[in-house]
């Protein structure tokens, strides 16, 4: 039933703007559009569009239940028959098709956003382009990688001392600070929001002065770990109230972290922007907004200091790129979240590369041993810290399917 009022839906919606442009007998038509999880750190749920050219566009959606569903049933009908080429019109296309069912933001924009990543791959193979260079053009030849330290081995270590298992240590974050810059990396960043032996108070969001003292003890370990080396950055994953909040940021200030991330609970823009008011660190948030409409009150207001819109999750690349253009008309860097494969993160590549205000794109999954597997290639996709932008056609990279059997989720 649906398929039959997709259909109808992409020849009738938005009228004249939607009619479907003339092509030649030459231009490519989807076939067919679906998903696969690989299982990695995170559920990596990877998008494949299909067309009768043989090209295969692969895209990435951030991991949420009910991704796949809402591709295959409710996306595939509105997108087989239509060409990849035309990824702005689709976009809308998409995002109407789902109105009222989550299209401005939560699961629906999700699942666009992987399938917004896959056109723009079967677009740039089917024009023999790169994807940065249907954005604009190239701002620079690396993309700045930085490195999600999380807690280093920080549990193991205590549990194996025959310490309690619920304290994070300063020396278990200075050993992985040292280890991930001598790896290359000039950023790093690391959990802050962790046991510290005391009780903690969740629901109330509120630190004491004991747990202040020892999350200041982790911030002072990295800093002296890796001097000037290195830039280093803390994640308090929307924990805490302002006043704790506050106090914390006050209680590092003096080692100059790059910034603080997700101090406070994501929803409240006001609460972010008097906290970013009264602190001395610069405040990071935006991986639980979506769209350009959901940065706007952020910008706005001086409540954030760099944006951070997760690509496969935000609305995808070219909705990042509006985010990052409208970032810097406040100054503001796009350092963009990202937990995902090789595929999610090189989509953040050609945002980082077709943008100016772009300053670094997180690794998140230094820990998966076979993540470079997963493409082919003979090299190393990340090395010294920094992602050679690819001249190659789409994305840039091509998946080994041996290697993605081997570790796809059933």
């Amino acid at each position: 039933m649906y398929e039959e009022f997709a259909s109808t839906l992409a020849a009738t919606m938005w009228g004249d703007y939607d009619e479907t442009p003339s092509r030649t007998t030459d231009t490519p038509t989807i076939t067919d559009v679906d998903t696969l999880v690989i299982d990695g750190n995170f559920p990596w749920t990877i998008v494949t569009i299909e067309t009768d050219a043989g090209i295969r566009g692969i895209g990435e959606a951030y991991p949420a239940p009910g991704v796949h569903e809402i591709i295959t049933d409710y996306l595939r009908p509105v997108l087989v028959g239509e060409t990849p080429l035309d990824v702005e019109r689709l976009y809308h296309l998409m995002r109407e098709s789902l109105s009222g069912r989550g299209s401005q933001q939560g699961i629906g924009t999700t699942a666009i956003s992987g399938v917004e990543l896959a056109l723009w791959d079967a677009a740039g193979k089917a024009l023999e382009q790169p994807v940065y260079q249907l954005l604009g053009g190239k701002m620079r030849e690396q993309v700045r990688i930085y490195a999600d330290c999380h807690a280093g081995d920080s549990m193991v270590e205590a549990a194996d001392e025959g310490q309690p298992t619920d304290v994070y240590r300063p020396e278990a974050y200075a050993e992985a600070a040292r280890e991930a810059v001598d790896e290359g990396y000039d950023l790093i960043k690391f959990d802050l929001d962790v046991p510290s032996g005391g009780e903690i108070q969740r629901k109330s969001r509120h630190l004491t002065e004991a747990e202040i003292d020892h999350k200041r003890a982790l911030v002072a370990a990295v800093a002296e770990a890796v001097g000037d080396e290195a830039e280093y950055a803390f994640d308090l994953h929307w924990n805490f109230a302002p006043e704790s909040a506050r106090r914390l940021c006050a209680a590092v200030a003096e080692y100059d972290p790059i910034w603080i991330e997700d101090p406070v609970p994501p929803e409240n823009t006001e609460a972010m922007a008097a906290l970013a008011e009264r602190v001395d660190v610069p405040i990071l948030t935006g991986e639980n907004r979506y769209g350009r409409h959901g940065f706007r009150d952020l910008l706005e207001s001086g409540a954030v200091d760099f944006a951070a819109p997760d690509v496969p999750k935000t609305g995808g690349i070219a909705e990042s790129k509006r985010i990052a253009e409208l970032a810097d008309t406040r100054y503001c860097a796009l350092t963009p979240h990202n937990i995902g494969s090789p595929v999610a993160t090189m989509a953040g590549v050609h945002v980082g590369a077709a943008v100016p205000n772009f300053l670094a794109l997180e690794f998140h999954a230094r820990e998966v041993p076979w993540w470079d597997d997963l493409i082919e290639r003979e090299k190393p996709l990340i090395r010294n810290g920094r992602i050679t932008v690819p001249d190659d056609p789409g994305l840039g990279i091509e998946l080994d399917w041996d290697v993605v059997e081997a570790h796809r989720k059933r």
